[in-house]
C-alpha cells in the first residue's frame, strides 16, 4: 500500500487549537462543558483539547472517556478490541454540554453507539461532536460540529491517525488501498 502524508504534527496542533476555540465560542465559554474521548485516539485528542481549553480558560478542561464497544451494531461483522472502562468526570454529564471527541468520522456508527452509551449514563443538555478528520461516506445522519480537516476519500482508502501518545509520532496518512 502506498501511504500519502496529509497532516504533520504542527498541522494537527493547529487543527486541535482551532477546534478548541470553536468549542468555547459555540458554548459561550467553558461552563458546564465535558469532553468525552472515544477510545483509543479520541481519548488522546480529548485530553489535548482539554489542555488547550484549560490554557485559555483555567479549570475548563474537564475530560473523560466513553467506551462504546458493547453499543456497536456491527460486533458480529467486525473484530473489535476488548472493552475498556468508561470514565465520566466527577460532576457527571446531566445538564451539561458533552463534546464527543473522535479521531475519524466515517460511517457514523461509532457516534451512534456513543449516543446510546450516553443514554445509559445520564442526560446531557446538549451533545456535540468533534472529529479530527471527516472522511465522508456517512451511513447515518450524523455530522461533526467541529472538524479539524475534511479529507474526502474513496471507500477503498484508509485514513491512519497516528498520535505520539499511542504511536510515537503525530501524523495523518491516507493509504490508497492498493497492494503495490
Amino acid at each position: 500500500m502506498t501511504a500519502r502524508l496529509v497532516l504533520q504534527s504542527a498541522d494537527i496542533t493547529r487543527a486541535l487549537t482551532r477546534i478548541s476555540h470553536e468549542i468555547l465560542e459555540s458554548n459561550r465559554g467553558a461552563s458546564d462543558l465535558v469532553l468525552l474521548g472515544i477510545p483509543t485516539r479520541g481519548i488522546v485528542l480529548a485530553r489535548r483539547i482539554g489542555d488547550i481549553l484549560d490554557s485559555i480558560e483555567p479549570g475548563s478542561g474537564t475530560v473523560g472517556f466513553l467506551d462504546v464497544t458493547m453499543y456497536r451494531d456491527d460486533l458480529s461483522k467486525n473484530p473489535t478490541r476488548a472493552p475498556s472502562p468508561t470514565q465520566i468526570p466527577a460532576g457527571g454529564i446531566d445538564g451539561k454540554t458533552v463534546v464527543l471527541v473522535d479521531d475519524v468520522l466515517y460511517s457514523g456508527r461509532t457516534i451512534r453507539a456513543a449516543l446510546d452509551a450516553l443514554n445509559d449514563i445520564g442526560r446531557p443538555r446538549a451533545v456535540r461532536l468533534a472529529a479530527l478528520v471527516d472522511r465522508g461516506h456517512r451511513e447515518l445522519p450524523i455530522r461533526a460540529d467541529f472538524v479539524g480537516k475534511n479529507l474526502p476519500t474513496a471507500t477503498s482508502e484508509r485514513i491512519n491517525v497516528r498520535l505520539v501518545e499511542v504511536d510515537g509520532i503525530d501524523e495523518i496518512t491516507i493509504d490508497d488501498g492498493s497492494d503495490a
